[in-house]
């Protein structure tokens, strides 16, 4: 047909390889749209406000969509407060200064229950309607904080699901892959990887208890990670911390 615009079902402009990055705005994910874009994929960006401590990370998730140029970015709104569970989602002390280098069958209380398998089922369901075979997410197995769904295992079991549980998948018409590049890189060897694909960190942040203005507490794990991470990789770390 002619003089029909070239869309995807969902109505948006077809493109070659389209692909749902979970954006929270942190080091990881922010590094993981930047693989996306190296790949050739044209990034479609999920972000939750999930009930989470702080919107900190919303305003990041916004800045790096804007400045990375997705082809859309969605704020997804789920109340996890309803039931809490976490840290990050109910009235507990978020944990400062703990050796983040503890046993990784050691579960910390900023772990969301089922989170990412929560996230992961909104971005599988995005990625049917625009037809995408890719879903980028940005989960660790080495540097991180002992999170169940951050193991390749998990990724390697989602992925095997999606396949099975989508129309694409059963139809044959292409099969999904979860692409998780961050999986068995250390917290320095993304730091390194985001500077050579040109990322700014500057606009990120992945502090679990960040104050208000979202400087960063500089003392929670994920802080202790990240500045690590960038120590190791002989960078400087450009956002703002409270020490």
């Amino acid at each position: 047909m002619t003089g029909e615009p070239n869309t995807s079902p969902a109505g948006f402009p077809a493109t070659s390889k389209p692909a749902v990055v979970l954006l929270s705005g942190g080091l990881d994910s922010t590094t993981v749209l930047a693989v996306a874009k190296r790949d050739g994929y044209t990034p479609f960006a999920m972000t939750f406000r999930y009930g989470q401590r702080h919107s900190v990370e919303i305003d990041a998730a916004r800045r790096v969509a804007q400045a990375m140029g997705v082809a859309k970015h969605v704020v997804v709104d789920i109340d996890l407060r309803q039931w809490g569970g976490s840290a990050l989602t109910a009235d507990v002390d978020v944990p400062k200064d703990r050796d983040v280098d503890h046993a990784v069958d050691e579960i910390p209380v900023t772990y969301v229950p089922a989170r990412n398998t929560i996230f992961m089922s909104f971005a599988l369901a995005w990625a049917e309607v625009l037809g995408a075979d890719a879903i980028f997410i940005g989960v660790n197995a080495l540097d991180y904080s002992g999170y169940p769904d951050c193991r390749p295992e998990y990724v390697a079991a989602f992925e095997t699901m999606a396949n099975l549980a989508t129309a694409a998948g059963v139809q044959g018409t292409h099969r999904l892959r979860i692409h998780a590049p961050l999986q068995h890189l250390t917290k320095a060897q993304i730091v390194a990887l985001g500077h050579d694909l040109g990322v700014d960190y500057s606009i990120t942040t992945s502090c679990y208890d960040p104050a208000p203005d979202g400087t960063a507490c500089g003392h929670c794990d994920a802080c202790q990670l990240r500045l690590r991470g960038f120590a190791e990789a002989g960078a400087r770390d450009p956002i703002a911390y409270a020490d």
